[in-house]
């Protein structure tokens, strides 16, 4: 077994711009980086993460976003999440039925906590299939980021994921802490997972997404955590 931890959702880096979470009850908005020219039929525009927001007090969707395109991916309603499986993704493309995906992001506290960004998983993922984007026929090019662009890398891949153990947290699980000059997974987390093939649990954005060294422990790990998943971008 093989699982991977992926960073997605918008960030200072990637859009300028965090999206909220509420630190008391961990409730929190799934909103993608930007993308560039997508179909017009297939765009998916920011507009859409409006309501996911609005329950936030004092949070609003900065205006150089409003007309943009935005990179929706993974897409929690048709569970499938794409990369290029020649370069960031080539452990994504490796991936078989049965392995795993644990999205987290970088989210901004609407109120006071311990922490400026709390970094927590946001999304998982079993996988179901893997697929090369040049066989994924038109019909199909709604369900996934990389599809809806007017523009992709042949290389491209796109996980589909088993929607009987897929989906979007309810409610995020915090993993992160501000450790040796940058977040990091906290350290007794590493140790309960088996530890990550990163250096120290580092969680800022890397050319690779790390793996699980021991996947099976993650997994039993997260099953104590009793998420609950919901096959939508958000409630």
């Amino acid at each position: 077994m093989k699982g991977l931890l992926v960073r997605v959702g918008i960030d200072l880096t990637y859009g300028g711009w965090n999206a909220p979470v509420d630190p008391d009850t961990l409730e929190f908005a799934y909103v993608p980086i930007p993308d560039g020219a997508q179909h017009v039929r297939l765009a998916t525009r920011y507009p859409r993460v409006l309501d996911a927001i609005a329950p936030f007090p004092g949070v609003a969707l900065p205006a150089p976003l409003a007309g943009r395109a935005m990179h929706l991916d993974p897409d929690f309603v048709h569970l499938t999440y794409g990369d290029d499986g020649a370069r960031r993704g080539r452990g994504l493309a490796r991936l078989a039925a049965g392995d795993f995906i644990a999205f987290f992001a970088s989210l901004r506290p609407t109120k006071a906590c311990d922490h400026r960004l709390l970094y927590a998983l946001i999304g998982f993922f079993r996988v179901r299939e893997v697929t090369s984007i040049s066989s994924i026929p038109r019909s199909r090019w709604r369900e996934n980021a990389h599809t809806r662009r007017l523009e992709h890398s042949p290389s491209d891949v796109v996980v589909r994921a088993d929607p009987s153990a897929s989906g979007r947290l309810r409610r995020c699980i915090p993993i992160g802490e501000w450790r040796d000059r940058s977040y990091r997974v906290r350290t007794e987390l590493l140790d309960r997972w088996g530890h990550l093939s990163c250096r120290d649990g580092y969680l800022q954005r890397s050319a690779v997404p790390p793996s699980f060294l021991q996947p099976e422990r993650f997994l039993c790990w997260l099953h104590a955590q009793r998420p609950e998943l919901l096959v939508a971008n958000n409630p």
